[in-house]
C-alpha cells in the first residue's frame, strides 16, 4: 500500500483535469492578502485576547505571531512561485513528502477555511446587528445568533446570509470578487487608519500599566489566539494557477500584504489598551467600543461600516480558498472528481463553490464563535509547520528545480519558522487539540475507505 507516492516535477503538477484561467497580477493579490488578513482578528479577536490573555502586552502577543508568520510567509513564497499551481501547502507536500501527508494537508486546509470563515461570519453578523441597532433595527433573538438556549437563540440568520451572498459572487469569475475586494479593503484601511489617529488623542499610557499582568505565559497564550488574526495569506497560494506571472507576483502578494497587515495590528493594540483598562475590552466589538468608551459615537459607528466591509473580504479570501482547495484536491481524485468541474463562461469552479459555501452557511448559523476560533488558530499553525519542513526536503531532494523566491539562510529560516509554529500549537488548550486530533481521524477514515484507491497516481501507475 504506497501512500507515500509523490507526483512528479518532470511532469506540470496540474497536468490533466480541469484548469483556470490566470487574470491576477502582484496588485490583486496584495489586496487579496490585505482583505484576508485585516478583518475579525483586528476588530474583534483583540479585545478577548487582552482581556484574558495578555492585557496591554496584546502588542508583543501581535509581534510574536507576526514573526512566526513572516518566516512561514518566506517558505510558502518559496512554494508558491516553484510550484504555482491551486491547492497551496496540499499541492506543495504532494511533491515534498508523497500523498498521504498531502491529504492530511489537505484535510487540515478544510478545517483551517471552513471554520476560518463560520468564525469571520460569526463577528461579522455581530457587528452588522449593531449597525441595524443604531437605526432601531432589531432582529427576533431566535434569528440573531448561533443555537444558545440560555440565551433563546437558535440560528445566525445573517451570517447565513452573508456567506451565501459570497459564495455567489464568487460563482460570477475571479476578476469581479478581486475588483469587489479591492473596494472593501479601501473601505477598511480607510476606518482602521481613522480609528489609530482618533484614539491617539485619548490613550492615557497608565491604562498600559501592569504591561504583562498575565505573565509572558500569557503574552504566548495571546498570540496563539491571536494568530487567527493573521491566517489568510497562506489563501494566496492556493489562488497561483490564477496568477499571470506567479513566480514573481506570489511572493510580492504574500510578503507585501503580511508586512502591512503585522504593523497596523501593532499599532491597533496600542492604542485600543490605551484607550480602555484591558479588563473591559472582553466584548464582540472592541473597537468600536474603545471609541464610545471616549463617546467618539459617531466616529465608533463608522468603525463598525469598515469591520462589515473588513470581514467581508475576509470571508471573501476565505471561501474563495476553500473553493480552490476543494477544486485541486477532488481534480487528484482524492474528493469526488465532479467537484473539481469548471464553468465555461466564469471559469470558476462552482459545484465546489456552492458545496462549501452550504456547508459552512449551515455551520455558522448553529455553531458559536468562541468554539472556533483556536480551531482554526492549530489548523494553520499545522499548515505552516509542514511548509517550512517541506521547504527543507525539496532542497535536498531537488537541489536545481527552478525557484522564482528562495527563503535565505535554509534550513534554519525553515526550521526557526517550524520551532515557532510547533511552540504556539503547544500553548492551545487541550480541548482544541482534541478537536484538531478528531478531525484528523475523520480524514484518515475517508482517504482509506475513498481516497486511496480513487486518487489519480493508483489509477495511472
Amino acid at each position: 500500500m504506497d501512500v507515500f507516492r509523490k507526483k512528479p516535477l518532470t511532469a506540470p503538477v496540474s497536468a490533466g483535469g480541469e484548469k483556470l484561467s490566470k487574470t491576477l497580477g502582484a496588485l490583486d493579490l496584495t489586496l487579496l492578502g490585505v482583505g484576508a488578513i485585516i478583518g475579525t482578528g483586528i476588530f474583534v479577536m483583540t479585545g478577548v485576547a487582552a482581556a484574558e490573555h495578555a492585557g496591554p502586552a496584546l502588542v508583543l502577543s501581535f509581534v510574536l505571531a507576526g514573526i512566526a508568520c513572516v518566516l512561514s510567509a518566506l517558505c510558502y513564497s518559496e512554494f508558491a512561485s516553484t510550484l504555482p499551481v491551486s491547492g497551496s501547502a496540499y499541492a506543495y507536500s504532494y511533491v515534498a513528502f508523497g500523498e498521504l501527508l498531502a491529504w492530511i494537508l489537505g484535510w487540515d486546509l478544510v478545517l483551517e477555511y471552513g471554520v476560518a470563515a463560520a468564525a469571520v461570519s460569526s463577528g461579522w453578523s455581530g457587528y452588522f446587528q449593531g449597525l441595524l441597532e443604531g437605526f432601531g433595527l432589531h432582529l427576533p433573538t431566535a434569528l440573531s445568533g448561533a443555537y444558545n438556549a440560555d440565551k433563546g437563540t437558535f440560528i445566525n440568520l445573517p451570517a447565513i446570509i452573508i456567506i451565501l451572498l459570497i459564495s455567489y459572487l464568487l460563482t460570477r469569475g475571479v476578476k469581479e470578487t478581486a475588483r469587489f475586494n479591492a473596494i472593501m479593503v479601501v473601505i477598511k484601511l480607510s476606518v482602521v487608519i481613522l480609528f489609530i489617529v482618533t484614539g491617539f488623542f485619548y490613550v492615557k499610557p497608565e491604562n498600559w500599566t501592569p504591561f504583562m499582568p498575565f505573565g509572558f505565559h500569557g503574552v504566548v497564550n495571546g498570540a496563539a489566539t491571536v494568530f487567527f488574526a493573521y491566517i489568510g495569506f497562506d489563501a494566496l497560494s492556493t489562488a497561483a494557477e490564477e496568477v499571470k506571472r506567479p513566480q514573481r507576483d506570489l511572493p510580492i502578494g504574500i510578503i507585501s500584504s503580511l508586512a502591512i497587515c503585522t504593523v497596523l495590528y501593532i499599532v491597533v493594540s496600542l492604542v485600543l489598551t490605551g484607550i480602555v483598562p484591558y479588563q473591559r475590552l472582553n466584548v464582540s466589538d472592541p473597537v468600536s467600543f474603545a471609541l464610545r468608551f471616549v463617546d467618539q459615537n459617531m466616529v465608533a459607528g463608522l468603525i463598525s461600516v469598515g469591520a462589515i466591509a473588513g470581514m467581508t473580504t475576509v470571508l471573501l479570501v476565505l471561501l474563495f480558498g476553500q473553493t480552490r482547495l476543494l477544486f485541486a484536491i477532488s481534480r487528484d481524485g482524492l474528493l469526488p472528481e465532479s467537484w473539481s468541474k469548471v464553468s465555461k463562461k466564469t471559469h470558476t469552479p462552482i459545484r465546489s463553490t456552492w458545496l462549501v459555501g452550504g456547508i459552512i452557511a449551515v455551520l455558522t448559523g448553529f455553531v458559536p464563535l468562541d468554539r472556533l476560533a483556536n480551531l482554526t488558530s492549530i489548523g494553520t499553525l499545522f499548515a505552516f509547520l509542514v511548509v517550512s519542513l517541506g521547504v527543507i526536503v525539496l532542497r535536498y531532494t531537488h537541489p536545481n528545480l527552478k525557484r522564482g523566491f528562495t527563503v535565505p539562510w535554509v534550513p534554519v529560516v525553515p526550521l526557526l519558522s517550524a520551532a515557532a509554529c510547533g511552540y504556539l500549537m503547544y500553548n492551545l488548550g487541550r480541548d482544541t487539540w482534541t478537536g484538531f486530533l478528531i478531525w484528523l481521524v475523520i480524514g484518515l477514515l475517508i482517504y482509506g475507505l475513498y481516497g486511496y484507491k480513487r486518487s489519480k497516481l493508483n489509477q495511472n501507475k
